[in-house]
């Protein structure tokens, strides 16, 4: 579990076939000291595990299934990504509830720049319209924000400085793939409204 408040950003520095996965050898700096073999990582938003554990870098295996529905199939030597440790058991909470489960990938549609911030528009499967809703909770690349607008098959959000400047957001561009996860509780509120009328 985690909370979409990314922690630093790391710099990829290996890339190994696996087939029919891949390993990832990720620069992670500082968060490497408590790390250890079978941590759970946010990886641009999807939860990983910790295979190895070099100085500042560790290592991390995904895959097919993963590689396929995620952005991180797109990683190369030099890609930025996310990086956030799982919660802890008394930690804050000061983004919302973020399993680490990739719904979809999205892309970025419009991006307007208005400085110091930014405002961004991904488009979005419409199988995931019922559960993201204007002013609630969305993980984008594993980063909590709070949804601006939403239609039926995009929406968009205001980014802060400071979020421009600790996330990958502030680099990207329009045509990129993005991870989504919507909100835990929508999900589960579509679910059992799902159910019902069933008997």
């Amino acid at each position: 579990m985690f909370t979409g408040l990314v922690e630093a950003i790391g710099k990829v520095s290996a890339v190994s076939q696996q087939p029919p996965g891949r390993r990832f050898t990720i620069e992670v700096g500082e968060l490497a000291k408590d790390a250890s073999i079978g941590d759970s990582i946010s990886i641009n938003g999807c939860c990983l595990t910790v295979i190895s554990r070099a100085g500042s870098t560790l290592e991390f295996e995904a895959g097919e299934e993963t590689l396929s529905c995620t952005n991180l199939g797109e990683l190369k030597v030099a890609s930025n990504v996310n990086l956030e440790r799982s919660l802890a058991v008394g930690d804050r909470l000061g983004g919302h509830y973020v399993t680490g489960h990739i719904e979809a990938i999205g892309e970025l549609v419009e991006r307007r720049d208005d400085p110091p911030w930014a405002h961004l528009r991904f488009q979005m499967p419409g199988r995931l319209a019922s559960q993201v809703a204007a002013k609630g909770s969305i993980a984008i690349d594993g980063i909590s924000l709070t949804v601006v607008d939403a239609d039926k098959d995009s929406f968009s959000v205001a980014l802060i400085p400071h979020t421009l400047d600790v996330t990958t957001l502030g680099q990207r561009n329009v045509g990129d793939a993005v991870n989504l996860e919507t909100d835990l509780l929508a999900k589960y509120v579509e679910r059992s409204l799902g159910m019902s009328g069933e008997s």
